[in-house]
């Protein structure tokens, strides 16, 4: 049995409580739940803005799937928590752009999208994922 590992990578967000970024065991990666942060600064970016926020969380997201060993390719489910309704279509443009680029192949992560609210109010958007590193 393999042992559980805490994925850390300063390329993305030191986490803001007792949590890892990251957990890894065995071949399979879960990614805490991002926001729109400034690894280097701890700053939240992009007040007002879905479409920024959602590719800075999901650049964050990445850099913790890629510190475990893996690649954005190995990630089979993303979790996309946002706090307006109305900011869906935004968010999904924006999410459809970076998973996109950042996939090679036809296969796509699979995606939930939960409407609900987060811990910061600047936060609009909050995105975890979970990925299968291959080899």
């Amino acid at each position: 049995m393999s042992d559980k590992i805490a994925v850390r990578t300063s390329k993305a967000p030191a986490p803001a409580h007792t949590f890892s970024q990251g957990v890894r065991k065995g071949p399979f990666v879960q990614v805490s739940g991002q926001g729109p942060v400034d690894p280097a600064t701890g700053a939240y970016l992009f007040p007002g803005d879905v479409a920024a926020q959602t590719i800075r969380t999901l650049q964050n997201v990445k850099a913790i799937v890629e510190a475990s060993g893996a690649t954005f390719d190995d990630v089979v489910m993303l979790r996309v928590y946002l706090t307006k309704r109305e900011d869906f279509t935004i968010m999904n443009d924006a999410y459809g752009e970076f998973v996109t680029a950042n996939t090679t192949g036809d296969v796509l992560p699979s995606r939930t999208t939960v409407f609900t609210g987060l811990p910061r109010e600047e936060m609009l958007v909050e995105i975890d994922a979970v990925a299968i590193v291959s080899g």
